[in-house]
């Protein structure tokens, strides 16, 4: 899969994409996750192609999105509902709040979970199916492009509640169990990975030597079996268990290769906290979000820090970002902090409508595991290069003091372009930065003709338009 990764040209491109003939101003969620113009995303391959899954249908100008799947035959809300029938402990919302979908197709099963408080990145690359990932942001359900290949997924150690993969195209015992091991290091001691796929319910040659090969795997990596069974349509699952101690591990009959070395070697270790002590799962959600995170360091004024931090965005939020830069949070469904921190300030937009990428710089303190802890999602990201979306994919940007790292090693122009890409026509981009800053971008953003504007001398408001160069 490797040359379905991420390879970044040198130098950065600073061409702007254009707009597809008949673009229009996107579908207002929630009737975004149901029907989005078939003009922003004007690509059908996956109507005929999968046209007997019931993933998407064309209807005059508009994709619709029936709730269908390749695992989903009576729908996913009822496939949604086999999953907490089939192991109530997980309990959508409460104790299960942050999962990664692999392999997503258009991103259904993470849309409706957002109804139970559930928020689910789905993750696929750019492959024949076209656009799955372009579908689910146009649709505003959390997404982004990625794939199990040769390099680590963007997102840290022990982040996820539950993963989930139906019939997700991934062979998970290649490469000595690589994909598996990926799976094992981004997923919580203690939660789940869900898997739907033949192996588990059919029996010819081919899936029972897959299914074999998973169990050798699974038990060398110390999951266990905590339910496997069949719904009335014959689609099958297994749900397994990630351990949430050590006792397994050193009972383990393989020791070759040594245990706790790289990915590219082994299992990855469990979490700890600065005494040595195993890291407790966060407090069911909503408390998660506000409560001291499992990870927090241990220095004594690690947790006045992090509160001061939430009181802060709760209060900048409320005073300034809502009511007097003039946006329209109504039409605001896909969200990005591009210097993410502690997640404040998507914890502060918790209430409305939205959802946010929380994004930590690689050049900036490492707090995406706190991120996670608090029942919110992100990624790495090295804002000298494009981020890994499609065009025009985000709401609002937010860049606080962003540029304070940046500026001895990227341009300035191209993370504007960056910035370009990723907003939708009409979108925002709010920036708090230094005067220097800002004096140094505004002219930049006014020659990819945004409107802008200053509020209080340290709060850029851009706006992109539907200009776009002429041939």
């Amino acid at each position: 899969m490797e040359h379905r990764e991420r390879h970044c040209p040198s130098p950065n491109s600073r061409c702007l994409v254009p707009l597809p003939s008949g673009y229009n101003v996107p579908v207002q969620w929630p009737k975004s996750r149901d029907m989005i113009w078939y003009g922003n995303v004007p690509h059908s391959k996956l109507v005929e192609y999968k046209k007997e899954q019931n993933w998407v249908r064309k209807s005059g100008d508009y994709f619709i999105f029936p709730g269908g799947g390749t695992k989903f035959k009576n729908g996913v809300t009822s496939y949604i509902d086999f999953i907490k029938k089939t192991l109530p402990a997980i309990r959508w919302g409460k104790h299960i709040r942050v999962i990664l979908y692999v392999g997503c197709g258009v991103a259904s099963f993470g849309g409706y979970l957002l109804d139970k408080d559930v928020i689910t990145v789905s993750f696929a690359p750019k492959d024949e199916h076209e656009a799955q990932i372009q579908f689910a942001l146009e649709r505003g359900i959390p997404a982004t492009l990625s794939v199990i290949g040769t390099q680590k997924l963007t997102f840290p150690d022990n982040a996820y509640d539950l993963i989930h993969c139906a019939r997700c195209r991934v062979h998970w015992d290649g490469d000595g169990g690589k994909p598996l091991l990926e799976l094992n290091r981004v997923l919580r001691p203690g939660g789940f990975f869900i898997w739907s796929a033949t192996p588990v319910y059919r029996d010819d040659e081919r899936d029972r030597n897959v299914w074999k090969s998973m169990v050798a795997s699974t038990t060398s990596m110390c999951w266990k079996v905590v339910a496997k069974t069949v719904d009335s349509s014959g689609i099958g699952l297994v749900i397994y268990q990630k351990p949430s101690s050590y006792s397994c591990y050193e009972q383990r009959k393989e020791q070759s290769p040594p245990l706790y070395e790289p990915l590219s070697y082994c299992v990855s270790r469990l979490p700890v906290d600065s005494k040595g002590n195993l890291l407790r799962w966060p407090k069911p959600w909503p408390q998660r979000l506000i409560s001291e995170p499992p990870s927090l360091p241990s220095e004594p004024d690690a947790e006045d820090i992090f509160n001061e931090d939430t009181k802060h965005w709760a209060a900048l939020v409320s005073d300034v970002y809502l009511d007097c830069l003039a946006i329209n949070w109504a039409r605001i469904r896909n969200v990005m902090d591009m210097n993410a921190g502690y997640g404040g300030f998507a914890a502060a937009l918790n209430e409305l409508p939205l959802w946010v990428m929380n994004v930590v710089p690689i050049d900036a303190q490492d707090t995406l595991t706190i991120i996670f802890e608090r029942g919110l999602i992100g990624v790495y990201h090295d804002w000298c290069e494009s981020f890994n979306t499609y065009p025009r994919t985000y709401d609002l940007l937010l860049s606080s003091f962003l540029f304070r790292n940046l500026k001895e090693r990227c341009d300035i122009i191209d993370v504007a372009v960056a910035m370009d890409l990723i907003l939708r026509p009409g979108g925002y981009l709010l920036v708090q930065d230094t005067m220097e800053t800002i004096k140094k971008l505004n002219p930049v953003l006014s020659s990819l003709h945004w409107s802008t504007s200053l509020y209080q001398g340290q709060f850029l408001v851009g706006k992109k338009g539907f200009w776009r160069p002429s041939e």
